[in-house]
């Protein structure tokens, strides 16, 4: 029997590049990034929150399709390793995103608005809305290969962290770790509806560390697997981004009726 061939230097590129990102355009630039301050006279504003150890440049190419479909999008420098890489507690970046929006709403007349997470991300914005107050500013959280079950390979991010002296986020992201048992033992607020996103070829967070369980009745929360899809890649592929948009759009509409009520 042949062994198998290995990858040709592109395609194993290409492979790393979809998970981890590109390290010219996310790790290698700093977090900042051209401004726009009309995010809140949109009639749907968007705030996107980057994982461990990435910056918000992520987010590019995600910001310029929401822009371009009339959303108002802005991001938050979640700082960290290097005044850039994001390893901070969740429960401490929770609290900043929560401090940072009031302080941005005031300062803009900014009403409700819906979350995008890619990986940690979502965590961080599940544990501000569950957690400190989230709820009554949140219309919708949209995760992106978000562990909400833990992540095996937060293990190698122990490593990375010299074993939790630069950080204790890898070991929040431990399939049973305390914050994670907490996490999911608290019940999501029934008014914002959570739509988990993971992908079969995720390395990084297997799809089934994703994939939320609802309990009976839980209608508000909703799974939606894709395949073929790296771990960073589902921050600019154009199908995750249609998926995205439906999700706003969805949740836009069900305040909208509430509203109207």
């Amino acid at each position: 029997m042949a062994s198998p061939r290995p990858l040709p230097p592109s395609r194993a590129y290409n492979a790393l590049r979809d998970q981890l990102g590109s390290v010219r355009r996310i790790y290698l630039r700093s977090n900042r990034i051209v401004r726009h301050d009309d995010f809140a006279q949109a009639p749907e504003t968007v705030l996107l929150l980057h994982g461990f150890f990435q910056t918000r440049q992520v987010w590019q190419v995600m910001e310029d399709r929401l822009r371009c479909d009339g959303f108002g999008v802005f991001s938050f420098d979640l700082g960290g390793l290097f005044w850039r890489l994001n390893n901070r507690s969740i429960g401490d970046q929770a609290r900043m995103v929560g401090d940072k929006l009031e302080g941005i709403s005031q300062r803009y007349g900014l009403g409700r608005l819906h979350i995008v997470g890619h990986s940690m991300g979502g965590l961080i914005a599940r544990h501000y809305i569950q957690h400190h107050g989230g709820a009554a500013r949140i219309k919708s959280l949209v995760t992106l290969g978000t562990p909400h079950r833990g992540t095996p390979t937060a293990a190698l991010g122990v490593w990375l962290m010299g074993g939790g002296l630069l950080s204790s986020n890898p070991w929040e992201m431990v399939p049973f770790s305390p914050f994670m048992r907490a996490l999911n033992r608290d019940v999501f607020p029934a008014s914002v509806p959570l739509t988990s996103i993971y992908s079969s070829a995720d390395l990084i967070c297997p799809a089934r560390f994703s994939r939320l369980s609802p309990r009976p009745g839980e209608d508000h929360l909703q799974n939606r697997p894709v395949k073929g899809i790296g771990h960073t890649a589902l921050t600019y592929d154009p199908g995750v981004y249609v998926m995205v948009r439906t999700a706003l759009q969805q949740a836009s509409a069900l305040w909208a009726e509430r509203a109207s009520d």
